[in-house]
């Protein structure tokens, strides 16, 4: 059986308000117990970088491999845009909203694509930027408001291209951002950041290590390689740090190799009482027709086996795998039926997901090598 992930005492919805709290920003709290004296702290984001992947590849990444490994949750399912979202709101998926990477929104046909904001599938062109207005959407204030707000001095540095992404508008609003163009610039805009006030917050995101996960496996060299630069990125960052500051680095989730899929697009007894299939491959939310919940779960639980759970919508909510409260219209985005694997399979789809059916790399589920991820601090 797969556990909840650790909301309320060590999961990533409860990283930033414990930073807020240690810079004091007022009604916060320091619900890790992180005890920082600093007062400038830059949150660093590592795509993909999994607490287990690191312990095994500890020789590729010293530096980050020193001292007492600390570990946290992400949430449910592990995927970035809900693991973002968790990071950059400070709670749950179950509050913020974003229940995974492909999810049904009352209102639209197609499913929502949170990563991208944008519908999935064939269909009419639609702007969801103004269908679906990202501060509508998410209304509750993000960890950066309520920062910028009691005077502390808020920057986001990352690609460019999530500037004004509606994942960004939705869970990461209210801060200045600054480009990153590579490593070093990505250490720059950190560290000027940090320079900018007596009292600043920086949040910092980087993704190569994601992206060679998921095309060459997180058993590869390439992966191994990459993490050696992650390595060296980290450290330089740390050396460089302004007097009072300090660095957290964590990540949004793990990634597992699989050894064997499962093809909604040609299995027909999958197909049967589904409307709609969300998520992505290692958790996915099934949508079915009026009355059918129960033969499509025999259905899937029969052809899958013993390696995924299949469960009610119910059940998840009461297991506390989207956190400890799910509103009414938050569970509406919800599957009918939630599917997590437990072994090294996935439920892919050739047919309309043939890019990501194609991947050696995924995540999203709650075993430990993908919802377990680091915690490292480094201070001055």
């Amino acid at each position: 059986m797969l556990d909840a992930p650790r909301y309320g005492s060590g999961s990533l919805s409860d990283l930033f308000p414990s930073v807020l709290a240690c810079l004091g920003v007022p009604d916060e709290v320091d619900r890790l117990g992180l005890g920082l004296t600093a007062r400038r702290v830059c949150v660093l984001l590592i795509d993909g970088l999994g607490a287990e992947a690191l312990a095994q590849r500890a020789a590729a990444a010293p530096f980050l491999s020193g001292g007492d490994p600390v570990t946290l949750t992400a949430g449910f399912p592990s995927t970035t845009a809900t693991s973002i979202a968790s990071l950059g709101v400070g709670v749950p998926p179950g509050s913020h909203g974003i229940v995974g990477y492909l999810m049904r929104v009352p209102g639209h046909d197609r499913l929502v694509n949170s990563l991208r904001w944008r519908l999935n599938g064939e269909g009419p062109t639609v702007d969801l930027l103004r269908e679906l207005v990202p501060e509508r959407f998410q209304p509750t204030a993000t960890v950066f408001e309520r920062a910028a707000t009691d005077g502390v001095t808020v920057t986001q540095v990352a690609p460019g291209y999530q500037a004004t992404s509606g994942l960004t508008r939705a869970v990461l609003r209210g801060c200045a951002f600054r480009p990153s163009l590579s490593f070093g610039d990505l250490v720059d805009g950190v560290v000027t950041a940090l320079r900018a006030n007596d009292r600043a917050l920086v949040y910092a995101y980087h993704g190569d290590l994601d992206t060679t996960g998921h095309v060459r496996g997180p058993s590869s060299d390439a992966w191994s390689y990459e993490l050696a630069h992650v390595d060296r990125l980290v450290d330089t960052i740390a050396a460089h740090l302004p007097p009072d500051a300090a660095l957290l680095v964590t990540a949004d989730h793990g990634m597992v190799e699989l050894e064997s899929t499962v093809d909604f697009d040609t299995v027909a007894e999958l197909r049967d009482g589904v409307v709609q299939l969300g998520g992505e491959p290692r958790a996915r939310h099934v949508y079915t027709a009026d009355g059918a919940a129960a033969d499509v779960a025999d259905a899937w639980l029969a052809h899958l086996g013993a390696d995924f759970e299949v469960r009610t919508r119910e059940d998840v909510i009461g297991r506390g795998w989207f956190g400890p409260v799910v509103t009414s219209e938050i569970a509406d985005r919800i599957g009918d039926l939630v599917v997590a694997a437990r072994g090294p399979r996935a439920v892919v789809r050739s047919g309309a997901e043939p890019l990501q059916s194609a991947l050696i790399g995924h995540h999203g589920s709650l075993t430990p090598a993908e919802l377990n991820v680091p915690l490292r601090t480094f201070a001055r």
